[in-house]
């Protein structure tokens, strides 16, 4: 079974980031996935752009940028400038007032644009949206923290999205409280990949390695 495993590097340990980069590639990641927060479209700050540019160039493997910022037409083209065919920028429909317009601007600049749908969010608020984007980021907790509780209520927008993604050409995302658990159950249902953060990846005994090959050695 094919699905992408994504490290969530806001997890990471920064007192050596180029050993966390290079340890993840080894294991056997897929792709790393870079949080920005501003402070004032949720109540953080994570990741820079900086740490996404140091990181894009510690790694060929691709970028899953995931803007979490008010009103990102205004920067986009910092972070579309710092990133490579391949990689891709995930905007919140609700921080824009023309969301489409910022989508235009990642796919001009040669990046794959995706929407990140917040557990508030319907699908049916961002369903015109999926004609335009490649990915779903779907928030399975309120963004803006790590270690979060699961809110089981998006089961039903997995659902639903689910039974869209063929006829609006998409890929769907898991990202949140993902643990060995929900890949099981959603990997088989269609759900394309998982971001990893302190539930499964980071902090624990075991190595990168062993907890990759854990979960791609999990029977279906």
């Amino acid at each position: 079974m094919n699905f992408e495993l994504m490290a969530s590097m806001m997890c990471a340990n920064y007192s050596n980031l180029g050993k966390e980069v290079k340890d993840l590639e080894d294991a056997g990641i897929d792709s790393f996935h870079i949080d920005i927060m501003d402070g004032r479209y949720v109540q953080n700050f994570a990741m820079s752009l900086n740490d996404m540019r140091c990181i894009r160039g510690l790694t060929k493997k691709p970028l899953d940028v995931h803007l979490m910022v008010e009103h990102p037409l205004n920067t986009i083209d910092l972070f579309t400038g710092s990133l490579k065919k391949g990689d891709t920028i995930y905007i919140h429909p609700e921080a824009e007032y023309h969301p489409s317009t910022t989508l235009q601007k990642i796919i001009d600049a040669g990046i794959t644009p995706g929407i990140a749908i917040n557990p508030g969010t319907s699908v049916e608020e961002v369903k015109m949206l999926l004609r335009i984007v490649k990915k779903v980021l779907v928030m399975s907790v309120n963004p803006g923290n790590a270690a979060q509780m699961f809110l089981p209520y998006v089961r039903e927008k997995y659902d639903e999205l689910l039974v869209l993604k063929e006829q609006m050409g998409v890929k769907i995302y898991w990202d949140g409280a993902c643990g060995a658990d929900k890949i099981k159950e959603y990997a088989p249902l269609g759900v394309d990949g998982f971001v990893l953060g302190t539930t499964l990846l980071f902090g624990k005994e075991l190595s990168y390695a062993e907890t990759l090959k854990n979960i791609r050695d999990m029977k279906f």
